[in-house]
């Protein structure tokens, strides 16, 4: 007898859920969006802070293109230094 249909396509492995709670919960400890900030604005720690939210923006599907087939697109922050 195979093992059952496993865990539902999409939904969390509940490891990972108790992580990200974790993590949520640091970052409220530390300053939630005052933390975020300084880390943002920080010459040490920009390129992390940078990092971290081009894998949190979500890729972007922007619809169906001419012949049905979904189209993504996704967002890009580059820095120049002047």
């Amino acid at each position: 007898m195979g093992a059952g249909p496993g865990r539902p396509k999409g939904s969390t492995n509940k490891n990972t859920a108790i992580l990200k709670d974790m993590l949520l919960q640091a970052l409220d400890e530390a300053g939630g969006v005052d933390y975020l900030l300084a880390r943002a604005k920080d010459k040490k720690t920009q390129g992390a802070f940078l990092s971290l939210l081009g894998k949190v923006l979500p890729m972007q599907v922007t619809g169906p293109g001419e012949n049905g087939e979904h189209l993504f697109s996704e967002i890009v922050r580059r820095i120049v230094k002047q």
